[in-house]
Parts: C-alpha cells; sequence; structure tokens
C-alpha cells in the first residue's frame, strides 16, 4: 500500500540486563515483508509479543485474503515444520524455532513484520485488548493445563500457584471452567484473593500468611492431583512437592533465573510416582 510511511515509531531497548532502558524512538525504519534467513541470536532491541493489528501489506507467496484482515502476532514467529518435532503437530518445540521480540524485531512498533504461516485470526467482536494477552498468557496455561487432559477428570484437585496473577487468573478460568477441576489458588494479598475466586478457585492460600502444604492436606486429604507453577520464583517451585499427591503431576510455567536447579529429590519423586513436566510459558 503506498501510504505505508518509511520511518515509524518503536520501543527499543538501550542497555539489556537486570536495569534495562526503554526509549520510545521516531526514526525506526519500516521493514518489507519477504522472506528472510534469520539466525538465532540474542533478544532483539525492539520489544513486544502479544501484538494484534490490521495486515496492510503482503508478501509474494502469501495470499491477498488477509489483506485488511485484524491479525495476532505470538511470540512463535515461526518453526521449520520439517523436524521431528514439528511434524508431531509441536511445532512450539521446535529446535529451529525463531521467536517475535528475540530474533526478530517485536510488536512494539507501528508496523511489524510477521511469518503468515504462524499468524492468528482475530475474531469480530474480540476486542484487541483482550485478544493480545490471549495470544501468549492464553496460550501459556492452556498448553500447560493441556498436558492434565488424559491424567484427571472433573472433581480432580489442581493447585495454582501465581493465581491472582496475569497467567495465573487465565489458567484458574481453564482449570475451573472448561475442565471442571477443583483449583487452590495460591497468592497474596486480598486483591490477589478477590481475582482468584472471581476466576474460579474452590480455596484461596495466602502463601505469607497460612502453611501452604498443610492447609492444601486439609482441604484434599491426600494432596493436589497436580500443581502448575506460575511465578518465576525460586520459592513457588521449592512448594511445588510439599502440595502434590503420591503420582501427582508437576507441571513448571514460570522461567526463573538460569542458575537455580530444581530442587526436587529423585528418589522422592521415584518413591512418590511423581511426575514433573516442564511447560515452559512463552514456548505456545
Amino acid at each position: 500500500m503506498s501510504n505505508i510511511p518509511n520511518i515509524q515509531q518503536a520501543a527499543v531497548v538501550q542497555n539489556p540486563g537486570p536495569n534495562p532502558t526503554i526509549l520510545l524512538r521516531d526514526n525506526i525504519a519500516v521493514g518489507e515483508p519477504v522472506r528472510a534467513l534469520l539466525k538465532y541470536g540474542v533478544y532483539n532491541p525492539i520489544i513486544g509479543h502479544e501484538g494484534v493489528g490490521i495486515v496492510v501489506k503482503s508478501g509474494s507467496n502469501v495470499s491477498l485474503s488477509l489483506l485488511n484482515k485484524r491479525v495476532g502476532v505470538k511470540w512463535l514467529y515461526n518453526a521449520c515444520n520439517q523436524c521431528s518435532v514439528c511434524q508431531r503437530g509441536f511445532v512450539h518445540n521446535c529446535p529451529k524455532q525463531l521467536n517475535t521480540s528475540r530474533h526478530v524485531p517485536g510488536t512494539l512498533q507501528q508496523y511489524a513484520l510477521a511469518d503468515a504461516r504462524f499468524l492468528t485470526r482475530i475474531p469480530d467482536g474480540l476486542a484487541d485488548e483482550i485478544a493480545a494477552p490471549l495470544l501468549c498468557a492464553g496460550l501459556t496455561m492452556a498448553g500447560a493445563l493441556s498436558q492434565l487432559d488424559k491424567e484427571l477428570q472433573a472433581g480432580d484437585w489442581v493447585v495454582i500457584s501465581g493465581s491472582g496473577g496475569g497467567l495465573g487468573h487465565v489458567g484458574v478460568q481453564i482449570a475451573s471452567r472448561v475442565q471442571k477441576f477443583r483449583v487452590i489458588g495460591i497468592d497474596t494479598g486480598d486483591d490477589k484473593r478477590k481475582i482468584s475466586f472471581e476466576s474460579g478457585v474452590t480455596a484461596f492460600i495466602d502463601f505469607r500468611t497460612e502453611d501452604v502444604a498443610a492447609r492444601v492436606l486439609q482441604l484434599t486429604g491426600e494432596g493436589a492431583h497436580a500443581t502448575v507453577v506460575v511465578p518465576g520464583k525460586k520459592e513457588a517451585f521449592r512448594t511445588a512437592p510439599s502440595v502434590v499427591r503420591n503420582m501427582g503431576h508437576i507441571i513448571l510455567v514460570g522461567l526463573p533465573e538460569n542458575t537455580f536447579e530444581l530442587p526436587i529429590s529423585a528418589s522422592v519423586c521415584s518413591a512418590r510416582g511423581e511426575w514433573l513436566r516442564l511447560s515452559f510459558s512463552r514456548l505456545y
């Protein structure tokens, strides 16, 4: 389209690390929708995923039917579609995947490029601000909880730590309203308690004022059938084994610092028959 400018505004990370600075710049070049060879590398300075926008230009191999359609851009920019993992349908675990705002510029810019094969059409009537979080937080929790589909049944107990947070409260809604589990939310504070109950928890435990393991045991009799660890906090990971029953499932979503090692005894896992499933949050 002729009205697309050459220069645009974008949010750019100046000094990535523990104390980053984000600068809003208005001199960022607008890219062209062409197939390019991209290499695995460090995070792109233009940040953001979970973007929703209108397709205004397409590449030569893309159907014109996408033009003027509202779509969502996810963390998964693309995958190879050829490896054994992709062939099994798990493109989000592709070893050759590229990610939005990591290998390619993110969505906090006026004009973002995307691989048409991995876009998500946004239905009419769904507001941008509601659709956008579902492209990451929603997919993350749906993917994590889907691992329990053939393992648990309606009425089973599931503990979700961080139940009042951005990902956690979405997970509570899926677990309680779609999968019909009885959900115990773990978080702290009146605000988190309120949103946890509004999202569908059966019970709420404030980890700052209550003994989490003892309270879960009191509620469930044996411990939960599964727990989903949403925060990236070490304490949440340390608590996980103590809230599940024998043959329980521990699903990890949060991403702690790289040096953190899981505090789960191999002998305890063997004796109790616990299942540990890694469900990393930005891969869905």
